[in-house]
């Protein structure tokens, strides 16, 4: 019968036969000591069982992991902005300073904090028009390097700046930057990976977000005893780090293969992949495998060739089915409660945290907690599936959610019962910890995988741009909900994410288990979600030195 073309799990595959060798189902014939194995993709699948295995503590895979590490920078860049802001907006330092308001609320609140975060998101907007492009012609190295250079111009304003009018101008800079970083890096490390690691990896790469936040709420925490401007100007400045280790390696990185492929460079993508995913060997069955479907699913004269074009995002149902998966996680990703993260100072104020000591620390072990919950996630992806953990991480986030408004409602504005205040307060960890653990490893791994590689660079400006508006969103109404409504906003979420979980049950697909390549098939299906999640027995058997599937049922 002929193989099929579903791509197997190899993380979830199992040798069923007898001892004998024998099939343990019925239904299969007598075969020369067949490995039976339920898969998604059942090529993958021998190439995984056949191949050389790679090791973590391979030399080349040690190296690999160095090199991901350099592109995990370009989330950490972006992981400080949130953290180092969130914390800042509760500094009254800087609050006197640019002559803020909002310090009883525990932080800033109103049209000025409205606007201050908001351009940030604006800048994303407007650096979306060139992420795509510079990624697409330059190579996902090129636009690393480009946005790393930018985000560090846009950090030494917003830590040198004296008027409001500066900090507004370094922090549209910032998020020019953040756009074109962010659309290279993920789409990197998703092309570099593995097939039978891209979950854990590309998920290590949206955690990385988190030691960022880490390291600036953590320093805040210090300088906030100063009196000085160097009390948030340090935190500041310490967004130069991971945007200088981004754009002094970057260069110095291997190119994506699928981007040596595109642009007629296959010996070099062949030598990449023989060393990172073959163990040195190019006749891998693995290798041989990516660089066949390279070559089927890469374009000569797509649109990643035009820096205008980006038809291919909606020209047929499959590009659409992908564009609407990726811009689901964009919206989704930012709307399902994370909105509040800009403004955990204030969230603790109304709490029931009455100093500004006590309300950066537990801004700091809110960070910690949220971070565990990233790695958790991450080391889930591989073998839980994107749809499950987004369904069930969702509709997690939203009773959390619902727990932190009622205690915050009947205890924390008026401080008259610290046991119930201290709940509101836990609660605010625990669903940062479920936030992170579902959405951290899944926003930059789920809308790079369901994008097509022609339309991956572009596709992933478009997520941002997407992401962008809706932070945007956030960060424009927060402060100004939070000054007129308090806690009563946090109802605005639970409601919301209620919805998303009806959306992700009814359209979100699984993309565990198969290669990049193979998913145009799932995409093609007339049921997508039905096809995803499909699974096939096959049975598997050497003869003469070769493996082939021999049955499938």
């Amino acid at each position: 019968m002929a193989p099929s073309n579903e791509k197997p799990d190899p993380e979830h595959s199992s040798d069923v036969g007898s001892e004998k060798g024998q099939p343990a189902h019925a239904d299969l014939p007598t075969l020369e000591s067949p490995k039976v194995l339920e898969v998604q993709n059942a090529d993958l699948a021998v190439a995984l069982t056949t191949g050389p295995k790679l090791k973590a503590s391979d030399p080349a895979t040690l190296k690999l992991f160095a090199i991901l590490a350099v592109a995990f920078m370009g989330s950490m860049a972006n992981g400080f902005d949130g953290q180092v802001m969130s914390a800042v907006n509760g500094m009254q330092q800087y609050l006197d300073y640019f002559k803020i308001d909002g310090s009883d609320a525990g932080g800033g609140v109103g049209t000025v904090t409205a606007l201050i975060f908001g351009i940030y998101s604006i800048g994303q907007i407007v650096g979306v028009c060139v992420a795509g492009p510079v990624t697409d012609k330059f190579g996902r190295r090129g636009g690393m390097f480009s946005g790393a250079v930018i985000i560090m111009i846009g950090a030494i304003v917003i830590t040198l700046a004296k008027t409001q009018d500066y900090l507004l101008g370094g922090r549209f800079v910032l998020g020019f930057g953040v756009s074109i970083a962010t659309t290279a890096s993920p789409a990197y490390v998703v092309e570099m990976a593995p097939p039978q690691w891209r979950g854990r990896l590309t998920g290590l790469y949206n955690t990385s977000y988190y030691a960022g936040s880490i390291l600036c709420t953590g320093i805040t925490i210090a300088t906030g005893r100063l009196d000085s401007t160097r009390s948030w100007r340090a935190p500041l400045a310490i967004q130069l780090v991971p945007a200088g280790i981004l754009a002094i390696f970057s260069l110095l990185l291997p190119e994506s293969p699928r981007w040596l492929m595109a642009t007629g460079k296959t010996e070099e993508a062949l030598a990449i992949l023989a060393k990172y995913h073959g163990n040195g060997d190019p006749n891998a069955p693995l290798v041989k495998l990516e660089m066949k479907e390279f070559a089927e699913s890469i374009k000569v004269d797509a649109s990643d060739k035009r820096w205008w074009d980006y038809s291919e995002l909606v020209n047929n149902s499959n590009a659409r089915y992908r564009t609407f998966m990726m811009l689901l996680m964009g919206f989704f990703g930012q709307w399902s409660g994370n909105g509040l993260g800009y403004f955990l100072t204030i969230l603790f104020k109304n709490a029931g945290a009455n100093t500004q000591e006590r309300r950066l620390v537990l801004n700091f072990i809110n960070t910690i907690v949220s971070a565990v919950g990233a790695l958790i996630g991450t080391s889930l992806t591989d073998h839980v599936g994107r749809r499950v953990m987004w369904f069930w991480g969702t509709l997690a986030s939203a009773g959390m959610l619902a727990v932190v408004t009622g205690c915050t409602a009947k205890w924390g504005a008026e401080g008259s019962n610290p046991a119930g205040s201290n709940a509101a307060i836990a609660f605010i960890f625990v669903f940062g910890f479920v936030y992170s653990l579902t959405y951290t490893p899944l926003q930059a791994l789920y809308p790079s995988e369901c994008l097509a590689y022609n339309t991956r660079a572009k596709g992933m400006a478009m997520y941002s741009f997407a992401v962008s508006c809706a932070s945007f969103v956030n960060t424009y109404a927060g402060p100004i909900a939070l000054d007129r409504i308090q806690w009563k906003y946090y109802i605005v979420y639970v409601g919301w994410d209620l919805l998303e979980c009806c959306a992700i049950w009814l359209f979100a697909v699984e993309t565990k288990g198969r290669t990049l390549e193979e998913l145009d098939e799932i995409f093609d299906d007339p049921h997508p979600v039905r096809a995803s999640t499909k699974k096939r027995v096959v049975a598997v058997s050497s003869k003469n030195g070769e493996y082939r599937i021999e049955q499938e049922v």
